[in-house]
């Protein structure tokens, strides 16, 4: 994973701080001023204050959600030695011959284009739980597909790999 636990927790910790001084002083500040420009009904600068201190609103609950999530994530609890959140696994389709790699994230570090797919999503629950030469059926929008883990790492870096040899 690119950032451990803690440094997304630093890094969610600096946003939130940032987000709360802007959400209780900056805000009301440039409410109360806009306040002064007359009318509120069409007072341009009091709307988008307004507007403002609603999404940093939202995105406070967001990040505060995101911030319990990594919180009540106890590395003991991830398996050392199958797949499980933030292992990093290689898996070949049984029927295409493809390979596919995809790394087990929270569900707000998702990018598929990087191969970084929720630990919750069908995909990332099928996968759990299993080790290397072991095939697994998923099911998924656009019907079952069966993979074989060939290679992963768990998040302690613990690497398994099937034996070239057979």
């Amino acid at each position: 994973m690119d950032d451990s636990i803690e440094e997304k927790k630093l890094k969610l910790r600096e946003e939130l701080d940032r987000l709360k001084y802007e959400f209780k002083v900056e805000l009301p500040k440039r409410i109360a001023e806009a306040r002064t420009y007359g009318d509120l009904k069409e007072n341009a600068e009091y709307h988008a204050a307004r507007e403002r201190q609603g999404m940093v609103k939202a995105r406070i609950a967001q990040l505060s959600n995101q911030f319990s999530q990594l919180s009540n994530l106890n590395l003991s609890d991830i398996s050392k030695d199958k797949i499980g959140y933030g292992s990093t696994i290689v898996v070949q389709d049984v029927e295409s011959g493809d390979r596919l790699e995809f790394t087990l994230v929270a569900s707000n570090d998702v990018k598929p284009s990087e191969g970084k797919i929720s630990a919750t999503s069908p995909v990332g629950m099928a996968l759990q739980n299993h080790t290397v030469g072991e095939t697994v059926e998923i099911t998924i929008p656009a019907g079952k597909r069966k993979f074989l883990i060939e290679r992963y790492i768990t998040i302690h870096g613990g690497v398994f790999e099937m034996d070239p040899e057979g």
